[in-house]
Formats: C-alpha cells, structure tokens, sequence
C-alpha cells in the first residue's frame, strides 16, 4: 500500500504552521497506514526528524529547516532534484531511498504552497514597523519610502 500523499502534505503544512500535536497525530496514521518496510521506514524516520527539528528551533545551523527559504522557489527545485539523486542511486539502501524521498516530497509539496515566513524571519519594511519608527510630531507627513510604494 502506497503513502497516502494527502496525510503527507497535510503533516508537510502542519509542521510549517507549528501545529504540532496535530502534526503528530497526522504521523500517527500515517504509520498506521505503512507497510513494515525498510524504504517506509527510512520515510517515516525522516518525517519525524522534519516535526523534532521543527519542533525544537533552536536555530541549530546543522539543520536543514534552519537553512531552507521556502520563497525560493528556485532553490526548492535544486534540493529536490539533489534528493531525486539519491532517491534513484542504487547505491544507497532503501532506508536512504525512503528517507530521500520524504525530503524529495517535501521539497515537491512546499514548492507549492505559498508560505512566506516559515523561519519567522519577518520582512523588512513592514507597514507596522514603519508606523512604529515614526515620531507622535511626524504622522501627518508623507516619507520617501511611502511615496515610492
């Protein structure tokens, strides 16, 4: 029996939005869902790493997520074909292959989906911000960069 592919990319956007205990009962069908196998079980490894990273943010700069812009289309594209690599070299077990291919599916989904901030790495120049930055005596004024937008 194949992965269900709508529980993963329901578990893909639940960690994203840090709504984790839902995206462990999510990780709970799903391995209910999977066969004993060594390719299903490197899957399930590697989606359980991506919920204990997402989890922990600590800023760990070994970590995949840390590193991962999910705005960079681009990028997102290349991390995926680099898994497809491994995903179809035959030198790797098929735990390697079934871990790749969780990384490869999440690259695929995330790609996807329109997320901005899932880093919390707010954007610079944010309206708040600039309503903060200005003075009580300024308010009336018109800035530069209000006039350019």
């Amino acid at each position: 029996m194949p992965i269900p592919s709508a529980l993963v990319a329901r578990f893909f956007q639940l960690i994203l939005n840090k709504q984790f205990a839902e995206a462990e009962r999510e990780l709970e069908r799903l391995k209910q869902k999977m066969h004993k196998t060594e390719w299903n079980r490197g899957y399930f490894r590697a989606l359980y790493g991506m919920l204990l990273v997402r989890r922990a943010n600590n800023g760990d700069s070994y970590a995949f997520f840390s590193k991962l812009d999910v705005g960079d289309k681009e990028g997102l594209q290349r991390f995926r074909r680099e898994f497809l690599d491994h995903v179809k070299n035959r030198l790797h077990g098929d735990f390697d292959r079934g871990f790749f291919s969780a990384w490869s599916d999440f690259t695929r989904v995330v790609s996807r989906m329109d997320i901005v901030n899932v880093n919390n790495v707010q954007p610079k120049n944010t309206t708040m911000e600039k309503e903060a930055n200005k003075t009580s005596g300024e308010k009336n004024q018109a800035t530069i960069e209000e006039f350019l937008e």
